[in-house]
């Protein structure tokens, strides 16, 4: 490993590694604000009347739960 930074600049090698993972993860990060569903600036309102809240989940278990007890 060592005849390897023989060939390489260690200084050179870190900042041009450090700079295309800081692209690499500006570009994933731009791709998924891209999106619908993992926009978390301006996608959030408009999936919020997608979304299930709390009661609607508590009470279809509740309703579930009545209709498989009335069943027995």
């Amino acid at each position: 490993m060592w005849k390897v930074w023989q060939i390489f600049d260690p200084r050179r090698a870190l900042i041009a590694m450090f700079a295309f993972l800081f692209v690499l993860a500006i570009l994933i990060h731009f791709i998924l604000l891209s999106t619908d569903r993992y926009n978390w600036l301006g996608g959030a309102e408009e999936a919020a009347g997608d979304m299930v809240t709390a009661e609607q989940v508590g009470t279809a278990s509740s309703a579930t739960i009545a209709s498989l007890v009335s069943d027995n």
